[in-house]
């Protein structure tokens, strides 16, 4: 990711002026008559995300004006980076109410673009910040590139060798250990459900079950888990083409694990963490697992399959019985898990569930003060009995009476999760319009509020 944020000048630079609805008269009064002119030509009302470039007497830009609307909201720098045109630029003044790294981290999130197989990659508008923290700005900002990097790639080029190798890179870079158990030794290290999940992929494509270990002993542990479906066809339950045409993301929640235990590992919090991601691919072959078949699990439960495109929580299910096995003093799992999750608050709410109080009222804390936003739902325990079974202790599909897909797949997780403070994401990591500052495609959602909410935690 180039840097796009900079903490001084590194030659001339166009001023930026940010400005509330109210204070635009005022400044346009005290400017040039042409400015004046140019911005009411323009229809310019510093309504949130309005940006006008005004030109000098050269033909060059003399500088920019960018709405905040009534009330200034950080996230609007990332309008700010996608409307810009190439170029250095300088914020003039850091508005009240806003701190300048909530302006660089935005304005570092907005630039982001997935240009891999661009021929050629389009400059960017870079933005002087100072008295921020580039520094943080950055490995946050990185990280979350990082994660819209990978959901953004095809899964011809991202399979689970592909996940194997960026999460091992992450590993060296940070002093963390690695391990990886891959193909039919699964079995063998009792993960049956993930390997049942993977099986039907070619070897090239083999699942794996990758495990990071971080920090030092006397720390709290955080165990971080991720789904890693490369690429989900739904299994014999084949999905149609309509709904499998963007399952290159269905690794989102592998994903954005990575990414959190990066931003942790980077800011040497005092935490010790685990990152568990099962990562297979939900092919389909002679092999692959059938509707009805009965899986074992890592904790002992029988699992009946009743759809083979409910996968994700069968690899979630022994990835969360190893996190209870390692007792972790939190454990959050993110998954891009079910569509009802989406048809109940869309693709830019994320919901999270917990039954733990403080957990939740710190983790609403924190998407506030993070700008990422994240909606509560209820673990309802009236639905429990929907995922109950004729033939195993427990079925991956519920009965259709309950309805609820995302609360009862998060009721299935609850069953393997660890005591004690536990908290599901049940994100989309997906753009699905493009907008400036909000390149469509993969984004990363949830682990910014996680990380300030861990950092503040365990400060």
């Amino acid at each position: 990711m180039t840097e796009v944020i900079l903490a001084q000048a590194e030659g001339p630079v166009v001023p930026v002026h940010a400005l509330r609805e109210g204070e635009l008269a005022a400044f346009l009064a005290a400017g040039p008559s042409f400015a004046k002119g140019f911005a009411d030509a323009s229809e310019f009302k510093a309504k949130t995300g309005q940006t006008l470039v005004v030109p000098g007497p050269d033909g060059g830009f003399a500088f920019v004006l960018f709405g905040l609307g009534a009330s200034p909201d950080p996230m609007a720098f990332r309008t700010l980076a996608g409307k810009l045109p190439a170029g250095d630029y300088a914020l003039a003044e850091t508005p009240a109410g806003l701190t300048p790294d909530q302006i660089a981290l935005a304005f570092a999130l907005g630039s982001y673009r997935f240009d891999r197989y661009k021929t050629h990659g389009a400059k960017r508008p870079r933005l002087v910040v100072e008295g921020a923290d580039i520094a943080e700005a950055l490995n946050i900002a990185h990280a979350c590139a990082l994660a819209r990097d990978m959901v953004n790639t095809p899964a011809n080029d991202l399979g689970p060798l592909q996940i194997e190798t960026i999460a091992r890179e992450i590993a060296e870079q940070h002093g963390a250990q690695i391990t990886v158990i891959t193909g039919e030794g699964l079995l063998e290290a009792n993960y049956p459900a993930v390997h049942a999940v993977g099986r039907a992929a070619v070897e090239a494509r083999a699942p794996r079950m990758i495990e990071i270990a971080w920090g030092e002993a006397d720390k709290p542990l955080v165990a971080i888990v991720g789904k890693g479906v490369v690429f989900d066809t739904g299994g014999l339950d084949i999905k149609p083409s309509s709904g499998m045409r963007n399952m290159k993301k269905d690794m989102g929640g592998a994903a954005h694990a990575l990414a959190l235990g990066r931003m942790i590992m980077a800011a040497k919090l005092p935490v010790r963490l685990a990152i568990l991601t099962p990562v297979v691919e939900n092919a389909i072959a002679g092999d692959a697992m059938r509707p009805g078949d009965v899986l074992d699990s890592r904790q002992g439960l029988t699992i009946e399959v009743g759809n083979t495109d409910a996968e994700g929580r069968l690899i979630l299910a022994d990835a969360l019985t190893r996190a209870a096995e390692l007792e972790p003093a939190l454990t959050l799992d993110l998954a891009t898990l079910t569509g009802a999750a989406r048809v109940a608050l869309g693709p830019q709410l994320p919901p999270f569930f917990t039954d733990d109080e403080d957990l939740a009222k710190a983790i609403e804390a924190a998407m506030v003060e993070a700008a990422d936003p994240l909606w509560r739902l209820p673990l309802w325990k009236g639905y429990v009995d929907s995922l109950d079974s004729d033939v195993a202790d427990i079925k991956n599909d519920p009965d259709g009476w309950a309805q609820a897909g995302a609360m009862t797949a998060a009721l299935f997780l609850q069953r393997f999760a660890p005591k004690g403070p536990w908290a599901h994401f049940d994100i989309f990591a997906w753009n699905p319009r493009n907008r400036p500052g909000y390149a469509s495609g993969g984004e990363a959602q949830a682990i910014r509020a996680l990380y300030r909410m861990i950092r503040t935690r365990f400060s």
